[in-house]
């Protein structure tokens, strides 16, 4: 008898293969970036895309307010072209974060999504500045 886990059936390595590392080159983590801030390897632009009282309350080390409502090619025009912008809100219930990759993508920007938001950031124990 199989579990509602494993019906269907877990995809063939190669597929996984394609799907997780398809998915690493969209997302990235907490970890991942309290890692690249704490150790100056801060390779990106982190935009907190709340709106700026959220902003303002608390947020990420190093993150500029940059709430995706105003996101467009004259805003971001200031940053070079190949500039990574990794992308955040309030967290996993919140699509602004989604939103403002959308924007960034349509724009020819590369950009990521920090899973989790702040409330991942926060699950985490790492603090929110102000």
């Amino acid at each position: 008898m199989s579990s509602m886990v494993s019906r269907p059936a877990a995809a063939g390595s190669a597929q996984a293969i394609a799907h997780f590392s398809a998915l690493l080159q969209f997302e990235t983590d907490c970890w991942d970036v309290q890692h690249a801030i704490s150790n100056k390897r801060q390779d990106f632009v982190l935009l907190d895309v709340r709106g700026e009282t959220a902003y303002a309350q608390g947020h990420l080390p190093e993150a500029v307010c940059f709430p995706h409502s105003r996101i467009s090619a004259d805003t971001v025009a200031g940053y070079p072209a190949d500039t990574l912008f990794v992308v955040y809100c309030a967290g996993p219930h919140c699509n602004g974060a989604d939103k403002a990759a959308l924007k960034l993508a349509q724009l020819q920007r590369p950009v990521k999504k920090m899973i989790g938001g702040v409330t991942g950031w926060l699950d985490e124990d790492f603090r929110l500045i102000r």
